[in-house]
């Protein structure tokens, strides 16, 4: 009870102090550095390449939306040597203030007219450690298209609706604008549990290509 009380407490100080510190102006203070998504992740790895756009990708509704909620929006599709096909988003947001928040699949999927059958939280296995992630079971019509995200601030991965708000409040007290991305991956595969674990090879590939500082800055993985 003593631990549920204190969680409790803090919910009510994050939304008591929030809309004043959310909205105060920024002193100077050095936030993670610029962030560019073109050249952040690479074109190839391993035995992924990039492919032209070959199928939809599912994005948030409009671009009047688009340029409300991200600063920047990378789209690629891949491919590898086996025939597997991974569409890759990845939405980053240079200020996650308020609603600024990025655009998560559970909205913007059904906004376009999709069915979303499951949505679980799980854990993703990587060279690095656990990642925290949402794995979603969405269809269209015929179209069967199982994905995997996760989202950040700052170089941290958040997990729901209260970690957000105090890790939003802990930047903004700090004097930063606190940023953030989204990343999704997603194929076309009738059985979402292969799909699941196609995605799960892709995104260990991708970390494992990255610089430790990019890493972080994708997914929070602070270790080399």
């Amino acid at each position: 009870m003593l631990f549920r009380a204190g969680v409790l407490a803090l919910i009510m100080c994050v939304a008591s102090v929030s809309p004043m510190a959310l909205h105060r102006e920024d002193r100077n203070v050095a936030g993670p550095a610029a962030i560019d998504l073109e050249s952040l992740i690479p074109r190839s790895f391993g035995s992924w390449r990039e492919r032209a756009l070959v199928v939809q990708v599912v994005n948030p509704q409009t671009k009047a939306m688009l340029d409300k909620l991200y600063s920047q929006l990378l789209t690629r599709i891949y491919a590898d040597d086996s025939g597997n096909t991974i569409m890759l988003t990845i939405a980053y947001g240079s200020d996650q203030r308020g609603n600024l928040e990025v655009h998560k699949p559970e909205v913007c999927y059904p906004a376009q007219g999709f069915s979303v059958h499951r949505n679980v939280a799980s854990s993703m296995e990587t060279p690095f450690g656990p990642l925290a992630v949402r794995q979603l079971e969405t269809s269209l019509g015929p179209r069967k298209e199982p994905l995997t995200y996760w989202s950040t601030m700052g170089s941290e991965v958040i997990e729901g609706r209260i970690q957000k708000r105090i890790a939003e409040l802990s930047a903004v007290l700090a004097g930063r604008t606190p940023d953030g991305l989204l990343v999704r991956v997603s194929s076309i595969d009738p059985d979402a549990a292969h799909g699941w674990q196609v995605q799960q090879q892709f995104v260990r590939g991708l970390l494992q290509a990255l610089s430790s500082s990019d890493r972080q800055r994708l997914a929070g993985f602070s270790q080399p």
